[in-house]
């Protein structure tokens, strides 16, 4: 299966959800007009969208129907599906510009964070990259075995230490294991919950100096693990945590295990933070890079007549 098919797979509940809501406003001869954007607007709300998205969403689009003379259903959905490919794209790529890249991985307990860095792991190896993970989440032994597990699975190699150690100690350990073996990625596993704000934000930056200090000319991303069952709660998370660490990306977990796939529009429109890596599945595959294009078509499978004509021209082919 392809990437945009597992995409597509993985967004198939959200998929179904949405053309529920709103699938019928493009199907049949629904005139465009001031009742139809009301509808789209109330219903994306619904959607999880947010009320800001789905003001902005409607306000771009009533303006590139009204500029380009739209008028057929088919055509708004297309010109929709545009304005949020736009709305989300930009800096999507992972910085592995310079080696070693470091990746510290940041979220709450749950999320799927190891088991993210195990897929990340699997998948830059796969393109060739020799990668280094730094069990520095500490105070959770589970989490340590968890990420020892997934390490082996993915074929990478493994930093760790005793549950209650210091997390800076794992990461000096591992910064200086990548200039010494010559790694081209290091990926940091950090805690998923600290007594407070104040403790995460210092854990971070001790882990953040540490990397500068070892590592100055690397390549360097903070990606947010977020849990996409969470709906609107995920667009909450990732402003508290950007208030504590500079993120400079999402991965976004459980796309294939809910309705509210939408969710990636608002993070990216309302908090600035560019959605980089989406999960779509359980196996060490089902992590793959986010591409807005492909996101924005696969989420509107099906809602327009002429995709409907040809699926069922296809059924009836065979």
């Amino acid at each position: 299966m392809g990437l945009f098919e597992k995409l597509k797979s993985g967004l198939k509940k959200t998929t179904d959800s949405l053309a529920d809501k709103i699938g019928g406003l493009f199907r049949g001869s629904k005139k465009i007009d001031e009742d139809f954007f009301e509808e789209l607007e109330e219903t994306l709300i619904t959607a999880d969208l947010g009320a800001e998205t789905a003001i902005e969403i409607c306000d771009r689009l009533r303006d590139e129907v009204k500029r380009e003379g739209i008028s057929g259903s088919d055509e708004v959905l297309a010109a929709m599906k545009r304005i949020i490919a736009e709305m989300i794209s930009g800096d999507n790529a992972l910085d592995l510009s310079e080696k070693p890249a470091v990746i510290t991985m940041i979220g709450v307990n749950g999320a799927g964070k190891t088991t993210t860095v195990g897929k990340l792991s699997a998948n830059l190896k796969a393109q060739g990259k020799k990668v280094l993970v730094a069990a520095a989440d500490v105070f959770r032994a589970a989490a340590i075995e968890q990420l020892a597990v997934w390490t082996d699975r993915a074929g990478v190699d493994i930093i760790r230490r005793e549950e209650g150690s210091d997390p800076a100690a794992v990461v000096y350990d591992a910064c200086s294991k990548c200039t010494a073996e010559d790694y081209d990625v290091l990926i940091i596993d950090t805690a998923g919950r600290l007594h407070n704000k104040k403790n995460l934000m210092d854990e971070l930056a001790k882990i953040s100096r540490i990397v500068t200090q070892k590592l100055p000319n690397a390549a360097r991303e903070t990606l947010l693990v977020l849990d996409a069952t969470t709906g609107q709660n995920a667009v909450n998370q990732a402003r508290l945590f950007n208030e504590t660490a500079e993120i400079t990306g999402i991965v976004l977990t459980k796309l294939d295990g809910t309705a509210k796939g939408g969710i990636i529009i608002p993070i990216r429109n309302e908090l600035n933070i560019p959605v980089k890596l989406v999960g779509v599945g359980e196996k060490l595959d089902d992590l793959q890079p986010f591409v807005p294009e492909d996101y924005a078509e696969a989420l509107f499978e099906g809602m327009s007549e002429s995709e409907e004509e040809t699926e069922t021209t296809d059924e009836d082919t065979f």
